[in-house]
């Protein structure tokens, strides 16, 4: 095993990209100082001294464990300074420029401040955000006494990250006149009157009022690390305790608690859904929109009232180690305030997020005259239950082995003439489970190459001799298919073991370690993490997936516009380079196969209703998203809403005529199940055509098929 990934699954846990592996590393601090001119006032959050400690530590780290070595120095303190205010008020609808001139003092002082500890003047800008967001929300609730003009033509500019800060506080006031006007619009389109409009949004700007004095010091300190973070490049970031116990879990896929999902409505957090298998479930005495009044630990005691709390407060009281008792007091769904409240007992268990697993389905594609059989295997996340793992749980659970189970359940129930790979949507993960799913499908030899900012070069081989599927393969992919996805996407498409479908990929060519935080200042899980960009990958071509990302070989359309989306669309991307190859042997080229497959689905797509209804539906986003701005002329928004609905009446009913649909009246008419997933029915019709042209069909036999099982 190279030594690369060696270090990697003996270390506390896998490596991962975007974040995800735990390397304990000590360093001192340094020495605590203070800045003048920040002054904080009275009930302003304060940093703590855990924090002050955290910084110097934190800016130990990124400076001698970041792939760029760059130093926090006064240049870097600038971008720092513009990153954090931008992130604090980032459309420019909160400070004054007079606000902006003031704090532009510290512009220079963020080397100093993160070196020293001294973080006041950055909690003195979230302070003055504060009064000024305070100030806002009662100007907005103010406005709401009197009804706007609805027939003045003018038009509300909401994306304003590049406007101007306002000059004074009338100019201020004028913008959030429109803002407010346009809110109450929104509500007035769907049939509300003026009165229940201003209702609906005075109880939603008193909760937004609320919760501005719900801001924890923890908040602002994630918010400030992240803007240092942020100037390395977009992946390096720091996690506050609470976020990197959810990223935790979003990498194992499994937590300790009841098993049900929570959102905030109104005042109250309430049940949104039941995990199956979970205790809530399993009990059957919780319902979805049950309202959470209050939380008690253990079988008797007292409750703790959580109305008005956060709803990431309420989680952490619910959560707790498996085999412990929570009650809640709930007051059931559609119930008045008042009614007689029931408090229930339930015993905490592991849930396991299956909504988040792989999965897998059969479609049967008519291609050619002929039925095929392709399997379909989604794949959301590369995980690992790196805590089962930990504990010598030879059944741990990862999206490789999953995988492999998916195929043998496929072809359990019969032969499978194709293999389609959803990737879509998937945003990478550990970095060892792209390598071990790529295994799946090539016999041997190099998935990826690692380099170090000292220039050191590894492979990570296929970790596992033979294949567990040698059939035709495809694997589909959209702008949020990233890090591992793209090694993996990259690595079929480089041995030409399948064909790439979709969009071209993220473009993140970047690998992160986790440095655990926490063992420093305290046993109990209180500094956090750091996911900290410490190499880059690159194809077994030499290639670098950053900011490039992998090309499909058949492009297909989606909603996702890639000015927008992608590693070139974020601030402080890394390079793009390349290295030397590695040596691997690949399969025959597919290009021939590729160009042949591309031209017929180009024509198949000119004649397919479902898919002219897509091409059609995106056009219209597209103008849709070229517009920055709205009418607040209430007619007008009416007029444009009711051309834009009935263009898209018209697409939906050409489409539903061409699939012997009945026509429907209003598109809140539409049964969920009748909107089909193009993409996906041409990807697969695809992969069916890739049988054929390969000579995998049933009843051809070509070489490839006679060779199929012995491809190295």
């Amino acid at each position: 095993m190279p030594r690369a990934l060696d270090r990697l699954r003996k270390s506390l846990a896998p490596l991962a990209i975007g974040g995800a592996c735990l390397l304990m590393l000590l360093a001192a601090t340094g020495s605590s100082g203070a800045l003048t001119n920040a002054p904080l006032p009275a009930g302003a959050i304060q940093p703590t001294e855990r924090q002050q400690q955290l910084a110097r530590q934190i800016a130990s780290d990124l400076e001698q464990y970041h792939y760029s070595r760059r130093q926090i120095d006064k240049e870097f303190s600038a971008q720092v300074y513009d990153r954090y205010l931008g992130n604090l008020d980032g459309q420019r609808s909160y400070f004054l420029a007079s606000d902006v001139a003031e704090m532009g003092k510290w512009r220079t002082a963020f080397d100093d401040m993160i070196h020293t500890g001294a973080l006041e003047p950055a909690y003195a800008m979230f302070a003055r955000l504060q009064e000024r967001n305070r100030e806002r929300i009662q100007y907005a609730l103010s406005l709401l006494a009197t009804e706007p003009d609805w027939k003045l033509d003018e038009r509300y500019n909401f994306d304003r990250e590049k406007a101007p800060w306002p000059r004074d506080r009338a100019e201020l006031d004028d913008l959030w006149r429109q803002r407010v006007k346009s809110d109450a619009l929104s509500l007035m389109l769907t049939g509300k009157s003026w009165p229940e409009a201003a209702d609906i949004l005075r109880k939603r700007y008193q909760r937004v009022l609320a919760r501005v004095g719900q801001v924890s010091a923890d908040d602002v300190f994630e918010s400030l690390m992240n803007s240092y973070a942020a100037v390395y490049d977009p992946h390096t970031n720091y996690l506050a305790p609470r976020s990197a116990e959810e990223f935790r879990i979003q990498m194992s896929l499994s937590y300790e608690g009841i098993g049900a999902s929570l959102q905030l409505a109104d005042d109250y957090v309430t049940i949104g859904s039941l995990l199956p298998g979970g205790p809530a479930a399993a009990a059957n005495t919780l319902k979805p929109n049950d309202r959470i009044l209050a939380v008690g630990q253990g079988s008797e005691g007292s409750l703790t009232d959580v109305v008005g709390w956060r709803l990431d407060d309420v989680v952490q009281l619910i959560r707790g180690k498996g085999g412990t008792v929570v009650r809640l007091q709930i007051l059931p769904a559609g119930a008045a305030p008042g009614t007689d409240l029931k408090t229930i007992t339930l015993t905490r268990g592991k849930i396991t997020l299956e909504n988040q697993a792989v999965k897998q389905e059969a479609r049967t594609v008519q291609v050619g005259g002929r039925a095929l059989r392709v399997g379909v295997i989604t794949v959301p996340g590369f995980y690992e239950d790196n805590d089962a793992r930990s504990r010598g749980d030879e059944n741990y659970r990862t999206t490789s082995r999953d995988v492999r189970r998916a195929i043998g359940e496929l072809q359990a129930k019969g032969p499978i003439d194709a293999l389609l790979l959803d990737l879509r949507g998937d945003g990478g993960g550990y970095l060892p489970e792209a390598v071990a799913l790529s295994g799946l499908f090539i016999g041997q030899g190099p998935v990826v190459q690692l380099r170090t900012t000292e220039g050191r070069v590894e492979h990570l081989d296929d970790p596992e001799p033979g294949v567990a599927y040698a059939g035709p393969l495809a694997v589909l992919v959209d702008r949020t298919s990233a890090s591992a996805s793209e090694i993996f996407a990259a690595a079929m498409q480089d041995y030409h073991r399948g064909l790439v479908l979709g969009q071209t990929t993220f473009g993140k060519g970047t690998v992160q370690e986790v440095i655990s935080l926490d063992h420093r200042w305290s046993p109990e899980p209180s500094g956090g993490q750091l996911n900290i960009t410490f190499c880059k990958f690159y194809r077994v071509t030499g290639e670098s997936t950053q900011l490039h990302g992998v090309q499909p070989d058949i492009e297909l359309p989606a909603r996702i516009d890639t000015k927008d989306v992608g590693e070139g669309a974020l601030e402080s991307p890394l390079p793009w380079d390349r290295i030397a190859p590695a040596a691997f042997r690949a399969d025959a080229p597919l290009a021939g196969v590729a160009q042949t497959i591309a031209r017929e689905q180009t024509e198949h797509a000119a004649h397919d209703a479902d898919y002219q209804w897509l091409v059609g539906s995106l056009a219209a986003l597209e103008q849709s998203r070229a517009d920055h701005s709205v009418s607040l002329n209430l007619a007008e928004r009416k007029r444009e809403r009711a051309t834009q609905e009935q263009q898209a009446l018209a697409r939906e009913n050409a489409r539903r005529a061409a699939d012997g649909l009945p026509a429907i009246k209003s598109l809140s008419d539409e049964p969920a199940a009748d909107q089909p997933d193009v993409i996906m029915a041409e990807a697969a019709r695809i992969t069916a055509e890739l049988a054929l042209a390969t000579g995998n069909a049933p009843g051809t036999t070509t070489a490839a098929n006679e060779t199929a099982g012995s491809r190295r």
